[in-house]
């Protein structure tokens, strides 16, 4: 084979890999309406401490959302008082949530108005004392605090 072909046939090759991943991309770009913006920005800063779950605090219906509602319950947090949203009710919050943070899974868990993580983050933070130092930041005593 000639230097000629088969410098086109890679190049050839690098472009079809490179148009296919493009329009793969292009095929998971959505556009967040205002309107379903602007109700998950209502609904992050509607407390200190906001959940988007699958299913509720008492009924979870996702293992990831389970854990990330034990961690909480763990942590002291009221679950009756949990701000938490069952983006099963509603197909715009489920998939404009992941679109507002840019976070492709559900559950997540904001604190003051920040993206804080999905579940392996709550995790991680609370392996690492995090969740008990953020908690603390908005206002919640931890039931791992030290007692002063």
């Amino acid at each position: 084979m000639s230097l000629f072909r088969l410098a086109t046939r890679t190049i050839t090759s690098q472009h079809q890999a490179l148009a296919a991943a493009v329009t793969r991309s292009n095929a998971s770009i959505k556009f967040l309406s205002e309107e379903t913006s602007s109700r998950i920005n209502k609904m992050v800063n509607e407390d200190k401490l906001v959940v988007f779950m699958k299913g509720t605090p008492h009924e979870p219906m996702c293992g990831y959302s389970k854990a990330v509602v034990t961690l909480l319950d763990m942590h002291g947090v009221d679950l009756d008082k949990l701000k938490a949203h069952n983006v099963l009710e509603d197909p715009d919050i489920r998939e404009g949530i992941k679109e507002y943070s840019e976070w492709p899974t559900i559950p997540q868990v904001y604190l003051d108005g920040e993206f804080a993580g999905g579940c392996d983050i709550m995790i991680s933070m609370h392996q690492s004392g995090e969740l008990e130092d953020a908690l603390e930041k908005i206002g919640h005593k931890s039931t791992f605090s030290d007692e002063e």
